[in-house]
């Protein structure tokens, strides 16, 4: 056998072998890490976060509303967010169900820039414990006013670290420059949503709608206020779509009861 291995023919076999092993022994990490990157979790639940002044309850009709509109009907599960970090479950996901829906809401539902930023690092810690909880890896949300600003504002800075994937975004009456109408007026919060737009995840599809009470906006908000969405979206997203929405129920609290924006949220941000 040593007289064999001492053959140069049966040396070069040998050494060609394992050259042409080299790329296999390369490229297998590389395709587990693409197999990891690409799988996608059966479970992608809906998060519906709320505005100012609103709670975890804030959209117990508009859940029924999308069940009863619907052969799939999905479990509900409330959270609210305490100002310490700590978290108080009301509901319950059913077993099986893939597109739960899941609202997230805060002890501290005061409005204002700062309290907005703070809601969004609560949303961080809620969005955390419940992936730890189910294991989902992609999900898609729905923020209607401030709420809008904190899935936003999550999006930006703290989605990255968590591993998972937006798929789609829905804002309802979500003031980017807050309450200002003057379209020469820019606030600090807008500032802060152009300057980190880069981070927003670039598969997202995104859908802005406006309401129409007055030609100015919804009552609360306004016009020019909602659609600065586009200079955080566009081009910065896979898809963004502004609309604005009118007739009964277009004003900024009625806005998530609509029936319009119901069928909406059940055929672009459902489906």
């Amino acid at each position: 056998m040593r007289q064999l291995m001492h053959r140069p023919g049966l040396w070069n076999v040998v050494i060609l072998l394992l050259v042409a092993c080299l790329p296999g022994f390369i490229w297998q990490p590389h395709q587990a890490t693409a197999v990891r990157e690409d799988y996608r979790s059966p479970m992608a639940p809906v998060f519906l976060v709320p505005g100012s002044s609103a709670t975890q309850n804030r959209f117990n009709d508009l859940v029924n509303q999308l069940n009863q509109s619907s052969k799939n009907k999905h479990s509900l599960l409330r959270v609210e967010v305490m100002e310490n970090g700590h978290l108080k479950y009301s509901g319950q996901l059913r077993h099986g169900d893939q597109r739960p829906y899941i609202v997230v809401g805060f002890q501290n539902h005061r409005d204002g820039y700062a309290n907005i930023l703070k809601q969004a690092k609560w949303f961080t810690i809620a969005f955390k414990a419940l992936q730890a909880t189910y294991k989902f890896n992609h999900f898609s949300g729905m923020g209607h006013s401030n709420g809008g600003l904190v899935l936003t504002l999550f999006m930006e800075h703290d989605l990255a670290k968590t591993g998972a994937k937006a798929d789609r975004l829905m804002t309802i009456g979500t003031p980017f420059n807050l309450e200002v109408s003057d379209p020469d007026k820019d606030t600090q919060l807008f500032k802060e949503l152009t300057a980190d737009r880069d981070r927003l995840p670039r598969q997202l599809i995104v859908y802005s709608i406006a309401g129409s009470k007055t030609f100015t906006g919804d009552g609360i908000v306004p016009f020019d206020s909602v659609n600065r969405g586009k200079y955080i979206f566009q081009g910065r997203v896979k898809g963004f779509t502004q609309m604005t929405i009118t007739g009964a129920d277009a004003n900024h609290a009625d806005l998530p009861e609509n029936q319009q924006i119901a069928e909406l949220i059940q055929q672009d941000l459902l489906s």
